[in-house]
């Protein structure tokens, strides 16, 4: 078959590491913050998370595609990653509810993907020197020029990538005579989020990334949404600012990854980018109020700082990571506000935390009464 002689590809980190693998597809370079994902399943859905706009996925596990794709299994509605490296691509696949192959979803979507990488190797490398720009490519003879082309590649670090990823025009999810209105903030939105507002009684209307306060309560909404989403959360200046006006009025609010970043910075708490990143399903969360453990579905590159939360009198840490303390979920004190670092949508991933669906429909409940 044809993908038995298949051309040569590299990955170039931006320090020089190179790694050696073969295309699995299409020919040509693509740039990007490399990052892995430790997800056993769930492919398409991280492929198709706009979380992971601009960046070269790693997949730890080491057969990818062996069950095929599915239209209905997307979080947007084309593939958001910039590039794949796997260990072993399937080209073939075994299950009856896929309607294609994982090789015809890339074309489709014209992705660039290599295979055969030691991701083990890779993975570990991360781990000690941290995520950074990266370039794979089928022009294993044009190093020089990659590497120049790579040192012009801007640092995920101060990087706004909302933009490039939420709708340019409101629009509407749901039962338009469901009990409770939603306005939500795309600057990053998963289709799953708005499943599951949409099956707890909500009508959602989306709103793009550069929205004013104004602007997502002109429709009279009971409560307001902050959405995951790519990037850097320091440049959303607009964003921070409504939601600001959203605590200032003591209006229901959720957010989840970088709108709970979005909620911290609006309360003076500073984000930092991490080392490498949580980005996986089986993530281990206490929650401190119930005392209870979630395994969660997790995807950032950016955090909260824990000492400026510890000590900002309004606001009280209610979730941390297990395996390296970091905030995993903040409350408000004295505002109807709460905030995860996780995927409670857990699209791929485990279902623990879709309670917080519920306790933002409550707090909404509440506030209307």
């Amino acid at each position: 078959m044809k993908y038995q002689s298949r051309k040569k590809a590299i990955l170039l980190l931006a320090d020089g590491t190179i790694f050696h693998g073969k295309a699995v597809g299409r020919e040509g370079s693509a740039f990007g913050e490399v990052c892995f994902n430790t997800g056993m399943t769930g492919y398409q859905e991280i492929f198709t998370d706009p979380s992971y706009y601009g960046q070269l996925m790693v997949t730890t596990n080491a057969h990818i595609g062996n069950y095929g794709t599915n239209e209905e299994e997307i979080e947007s509605d084309s593939i958001k990653i910039a590039g794949l490296i796997v260990k072993n691509f399937s080209y073939e696949y075994s299950r009856d509810l896929a309607d294609s192959s994982l090789q015809d979803f890339l074309a489709k979507h014209n992705l660039l993907a290599i295979s055969d990488v030691d991701t083990r190797a890779l993975v570990s490398y991360i781990r000690d020197n941290g995520a950074m720009n990266a370039v794979i490519s089928t022009e294993v003879d044009k190093i020089d020029d990659l590497k120049k082309e790579l040192a012009a590649v801007p640092d995920m670090n101060g990087l706004e990538l909302a933009s490039k990823v939420s709708t340019t025009e409101p629009y509407f999810v749901g039962d338009p005579k469901a009990t409770y209105k939603v306005s939500a903030l795309d600057i990053g939105i998963k289709k799953n989020i708005l499943r599951n507002l949409a099956k707890r009684d909500a009508y959602i209307k989306v709103f793009p990334y550069d929205s004013t306060f104004d602007e997502m309560s002109e429709w009279g909404p009971d409560g307001y949404f902050l959405s995951n989403g790519p990037g850097d959360p320091e440049p959303l200046t607009q964003a921070i600012d409504t939601a600001k006006k959203i605590l200032e009025k003591d209006l229901p609010l959720f957010g989840i990854c970088l709108g709970h970043q979005v909620i911290a910075l609006a309360n003076g708490i500073s984000t930092y980018k991490m080392h490498n990143g949580h980005r996986g399903i089986n993530h281990p969360v206490k929650n401190l109020i119930t005392t209870k453990g979630e395994i969660t579905s997790q995807n950032h590159g950016f955090a909260i700082q824990r000492e400026e939360t510890e000590n900002h009198p309004d606001v009280e840490i209610t979730h941390v990571h297990l395996n390296d303390d970091t905030v995993a979920g903040i409350k408000m004190k004295n505002k109807n506000c709460f905030s995860v670092q996780y995927h409670p949508e857990a699209s791929p991933g485990p279902n623990d935390s879709t309670y917080l669906f519920d306790q933002f429909i409550e707090n909404i409940k509440k506030s209307k009464q």
